[in-house]
């Protein structure tokens, strides 16, 4: 079967030859014919004889192509080590991700204009730095495991989270925290900075160590884990010809051609996409199903059920519209056993949450919100929104704002307990500016 390609010029005939040309993306329209079985699907391999076109039959035959579905002939394997050493990376003493041969930070465009390729292999790394952060709670910061639902199955999706072995029984403190939305995991900030900066600014390892070191319980919330991912079963259709009714030699012969039809289909997938990746499902977590669940989840099952006087939250972007959402939903317990809340650049909303008046006023006293600004740390920030006092986090970066933030969380969380203890309300709090608001 001839394989011609013709390229689309101009409204009148041309006459224009591709011989072994390769055609760049986006620049050339290419059209098959034919190619029924895709064998030379948009490629200009073989003499092309002048063929005329118009654009409006150009732009008919272009739909057809999938031009991100050609461009996967081009990549290598999407094949990826699954260990840091396979990716010739490792953490050096200052917490940096570091080549090992050359001592340069991670590049991201390992291979030029494969977009596609590289992310992948970022987010493959991503998968690696997200267990040896889980490594490193249980190791270096002495954290448990705990599975979760807690009277799951054998069978059913599991999550977990983690917790010092003092969460329950400590009679003082606990703190709880609660990263953001996307692909960070417990224990992270932000994976980005883990891969980029360094350890410090991107996990919440130096929280869990000064927490544990002032004497407070811990507990790390995973509120992205929220279902497993399985292969999705291929569908077998069963023959018609499995009919008694059908003499042996129609069955035959259907069976034959069945045979024969996902034969070829089974090739023209492989060539028009040999980058197919699996099909896959999600099998959603019971009771754990959303960020928002599973803070609820969390506290149903072990923050109330914890000993200590006082609970601190320190939770970051979405984690603070979990918090808020929690107090919604259980707000007598939480304004019963929680003392402060650190909220990072937290995207709550009290209005579109439709938090009520005493939930809010419960926010003004007991929360505060370090925002991304290139304010000086601690800089009262103003706000629209009538929930809590909102200070500088001494960065414009989203995601550093857990980071920069730091000790002040921590001087806040001292001055709320000692507040609670002689009635006084956190200095921090008094400093901030408020802004008056009217009921709606």
């Amino acid at each position: 079967m001839r394989n011609d390609v013709s390229v689309s010029c101009g409204p009148r005939k041309c006459g224009s030859n591709l011989v072994g040309a390769r055609i760049p993306r986006g620049k050339v329209i290419t059209t098959a014919r034919g190619s029924s079985s895709g064998e030379l699907e948009g490629h200009a391999s073989s003499r092309l004889p002048p063929q005329p076109c118009s654009w409006g039959q150009s732009s008919d035959l272009l739909s057809r192509i999938d031009l991100d579905e050609l461009m996967k002939k081009d990549e290598p394997p999407l094949d990826f080590p699954d260990t840091l050493e396979g990716f010739e990376y490792a953490f050096n003493e200052k917490g940096q991700l570091r080549h090992i041969k050359t001592g340069e930070p991670f590049v991201f465009n390992y291979r030029e204009d494969l977009h596609r390729w590289n992310q992948k292999r970022y987010e493959a790394l991503g998968e690696i730095i997200t267990k040896y952060v889980y490594e490193l709670l249980e190791k270096d910061c002495n954290l448990k495991k705990i599975s979760i639902p807690v009277d799951a199955t054998e069978s059913e999706p599991k999550s977990f989270i983690f917790m010092s072995e003092d969460a329950l029984t400590n009679p003082q403190k606990l703190m709880v925290l609660i990263h953001g939305s996307g692909v960070v995991r417990a224990g992270q900030w932000a994976r980005r900075l883990i891969i980029n900066e360094d350890l410090d600014s991107g996990t919440q390892i130096p929280f869990i160590k000064r927490a544990m070191d002032e004497g407070y319980g811990v507990i790390v919330l995973n509120p992205n884990e929220n279902y497993i991912e399985v292969e999705k079963p291929k569908i077998h259709v069963q023959s018609s010809s499995d009919s008694s009714d059908e003499p042996a030699e129609k069955r035959e012969r259907k069976d034959k051609i069945s045979k024969e039809t996902k034969k070829r289909r089974d090739f023209y997938e492989k060539y028009r996409n040999p980058q197919r990746e699996k099909e896959m499902m999600q099998l959603y977590i019971r009771e754990n199903g959303s960020p928002e669940e599973h803070a609820i989840y969390v506290w149903d099952h072990f923050i109330a059920q914890s000993a200590a006087e006082n609970v601190f939250f320190v939770a970051h972007s979405y984690g603070g519209l979990a918090f808020v959402e929690l107090m919604i939903q259980r707000e007598a317990d939480v304004k019963s056993k929680v003392t402060a809340v650190a909220l990072t650049d937290s995207v709550h909303n009290v209005w579109h949450q439709e938090a009520g008046k005493t939930i809010r006023e419960w926010m003004r006293e007991n929360c505060c919100n370090w925002v991304s600004s290139s304010e000086p740390l601690d800089t009262s920030v103003e706000s629209m929104l009538p929930d809590c006092p909102r200070v500088s986090a001494g960065t414009d970066r989203h995601e550093l704002t857990s980071w920069k933030s730091f000790p002040s969380i921590f001087k806040f969380f001292t001055e709320a307990s000692e507040a609670k203890t002689s009635s006084l309300k956190p200095a921090l709090t008094r400093r901030s500016h408020r802004i008056k608001h009217e009921e709606l």
